[in-house]
């Protein structure tokens, strides 16, 4: 017979076996180690923390309590950090990587979002061209913008924004693309992120820096 430990993760209450818990703390610690050298480590396991809550909501159903099966189908989902190290510090071979994303790529298929990142008004039209794989989120809005003229674009659009929600986290904007949902994934959208808000920082630092010497 186990003790049960009520837990918070990724803002999510649950209910979990203490053996279940002691596989998935130990899981969490491994993952803030592999990434602790990272500037947005804390951004990287709060996502993954939301992500791996996502999964085990679905894989309890009408459940109470998580067990370590539970615990094990998250982590195969997921992905085991040392297997991403291996992968990046000591070159792979091919068949290698193919069984390594055969059993740790999880593909959970597109999911409608509105992309706040890219948006004009809500980010309905950039989120629907991510969903439908267009380049170039304009085509979308040009569209409304012909519906709008028909009359019904302005009530679409509004409804889609009650209704659609954002993407919140680097695993949403990964699911609004169809793109794998992993650790390793998660990071390298984190990574990106930060690289493009430094990238913009120097930007503006060097034509602040020009405008100042005219």
């Amino acid at each position: 017979m186990n003790k049960v430990i009520n837990i918070n993760l990724g803002g999510h209450p649950f209910t979990i076996d203490d053996d279940a818990y002691f596989q998935l703390d130990s899981y969490l610690q491994a993952v803030r180690k592999s990434f602790q050298h990272l500037e947005g480590k804390d951004e990287i396991l709060a996502d993954i923390e939301t992500r791996i809550a996502e999964l085990l909501t679905t894989q309890l159903g009408t459940r109470q309590i998580v067990s370590t099966p539970d615990i094990g189908a998250v982590v195969k989902i997921m992905g085991k950090p040392e297997q991403f190290e291996d992968e990046s510090s000591s070159g792979s071979t091919s068949q290698q990587q193919t069984t390594q994303e055969k059993e740790y790529t999880f593909r959970p298929g597109k999911k409608l979002f509105r992309d706040e990142e890219d948006k004009i008004v809500g980010g309905v039209c950039s989120g629907l061209a991510a969903y439908f794989g267009i380049t170039d989120p304009v085509w979308v809005r040009l569209v409304f913008v012909l519906m709008l003229m028909g009359g019904v674009g302005a009530f679409l659009y509004i409804a889609m924004m009650v209704i659609v929600p954002k993407a919140k986290t680097s695993a949403d904007r990964l699911a609004m693309k169809g793109e794998p949902v992993n650790i390793q994934s998660i990071a390298d959208a984190v990574e990106k992120q930060f690289q493009e808000i430094s990238d913009k920082l120097s930007e503006l630092g060097n034509d602040f820096s020009r405008k100042k010497k005219r």
